[in-house]
């Protein structure tokens, strides 16, 4: 009777470690079972903590009728524990993961009381497989409620911003300087998928806003198509295009076309895309980037020329002229004259995470943790070389691109910084291949970073924190 127990007990720990394990790395990658099995910034993930325990777990309970299963489970929980421990993305117990869970205890249940088998595979299979059919019916439903109430609202001006780097940037500065003029609505963070705008339109957009920035990101062909047939867009505007998500990809070429979906809105009216793009401009569709001229990027904000007029904002990088140029673009073109744009201007504040100037203990820290291209990494270097003091980097590098890019990273790193810590594995060789030996620390774990700021740096110090990435990857 006690066995009898203890192995139901350890079944369903095991099933709820391995349905906890594969949830979590289906939400860090967008509920997208290809991108966890062949896009896994960590691959050996899946084997280590899913896989092995999985088929481990299921080949002893079948060979032994269910009586040993609890020797595996047993094994597998100090692994799941420090798994659990070492990842600071923390599983968000949304509507879709509960639905999950309960369908797995529900299988879960059945398996073992109806029909008498300790298998985790059925149970996991079958709880997916429900899941994604629930999510679907939900997902059709919350769509059309949510195209419903876009059509009932015909003066309302929609601009669609994409890009490779700098999307959620032109997205706030579009915010605020259209703010002088209209009482203008933009998707929060960095919600920027088709079930995230649907979401955003169906619980927070306000009945009495004139315009509504949307965000629109991409890691597939076709997905901003997707959430451009929805908004219908009349402005539109694509940044800068990089190797952002190559991986996905595969060539620049598809990101571009990815990206250049948006303009096939029905309601365009007009657009701006980014030289980088190489178009070819019509009357409604512009290239800009350059008209750009001028640009003076200091600790105190950025400087720059469009188009005979000047323009500031206490915004650090110099590439954030392109991204600024993009919104004063668009706010032309809603009617907001050269002065109302400075006023607008003026009320920027830095977006948080993107080369955020903070002064504390004598040490300037430029917190540029949620940018992750070549172009604002090589920047944010830039603008950590106008410093006089000592320069401290804190980075993982750059995480969706390849080998060469890393490459140049590091190499202008051992340029420029006096102390080069690394966190995670997924390019400290690159790094060590290239920094010198008495520059670069190594920190494979996060809850070590208090206590390494503390033995690393000193007042005085400028101290950048670029691409600080989750643990997962």
């Amino acid at each position: 009777m006690m066995l009898t127990v203890l192995n139901i007990a350890a079944y369903f720990a095991m099933l709820g470690m391995l349905g906890y394990y594969i949830i979590t790395t289906l939400q860090w990658y967008s509920y997208r079972l290809e991108r966890v099995a062949f896009h896994h910034t960590k691959p050996w993930w899946n084997y280590l903590y899913f896989l092995l325990p999985f088929l481990s777990y299921d080949f002893v309970a079948g060979i032994s009728h269910g009586r040993y299963g609890f020797v595996v489970t047993l094994l597998y929980a100090p692994l799941f524990l420090l798994w659990l421990r070492s990842i600071d993305k923390k599983l968000v117990f949304t509507g879709r993961v509960k639905r999950f869970f309960a369908a797995l205890g529900l299988f879960g249940l059945f398996s073992v009381f109806v029909f008498g088998i300790y298998s985790v595979f059925v149970p996991l299979l079958l709880a997916w497989l429900v899941s994604v059919a629930i999510e679907k019916m939900l997902f059709g439903a919350y769509y059309r409620r949510a195209k419903k109430k876009i059509a009932s609202r015909p003066d309302l001006r929609v601009v669609g911003v994409t890009a490779s780097y700098g999307k959620t940037s032109i997205k706030n500065f579009l915010t605020t300087i259209l703010g002088v003029k209209y009482h203008v609505y933009a998707t929060p963070r960095s919600v920027n998928t088709l079930g995230g705008v649907m979401k955003d339109i169906n619980d927070d957009l306000p009945e009495d806003a004139e315009v509504y920035v949307v965000e629109m990101g991409a890691r597939g062909e076709g997905d901003i198509e997707e959430i451009t047939r929805f908004v219908e867009p009349h402005y539109a505007v694509v940044g800068t295009i990089g190797p952002a998500h190559i991986e996905y990809f595969k060539t620049l070429e598809r990101i571009r076309d990815t990206k250049m979906e948006i303009l096939q809105s029905p309601r365009l009216k007009e657009a701006w895309v980014h030289e980088s793009a190489r178009i070819e401009p019509t009357n409604r569709i512009h290239s800009f980037g350059p008209e750009i001229d001028n640009v003076e990027a200091t600790l105190d904000g950025t400087c720059f020329s469009l188009e005979g007029e000047r323009y500031c904002a206490k915004i650090l990088g110099a590439f954030n002229a392109v991204n600024l140029a993009a919104a004063i673009h668009v706010a032309r073109a809603l009617g907001l004259s050269p002065d109302e744009i400075r006023a607008g201007l003026d009320k920027i504040e830095p977006v948080p995470h993107r080369l955020q100037r903070i002064d504390a203990g004598g040490k300037v820290i430029l917190d540029d943790s949620f940018n992750g291209n070549i172009d604002g990494m090589m920047a944010s270097f830039e603008l950590a070389a106008t410093w006089p003091g000592r320069k401290v980097l804190i980075t993982p590098g750059l995480v969706e691109a390849d080998e060469e890019l890393n490459r140049q990273v590091a190499q202008r790193a051992e340029e420029v910084f006096d102390r080069i810590i690394v966190t995670g594995d997924l390019n400290y060789g690159i790094f060590k291949e290239i920094i010198s030996s008495e520059k670069l620390r190594h920190l494979e774990r996060k809850n070590e970073m208090e206590q390494m700021l503390a033995e690393e740096t000193r007042p005085g110090d400028l101290i950048l924190f670029a691409n600080d990435a989750p643990s997962f990857v």
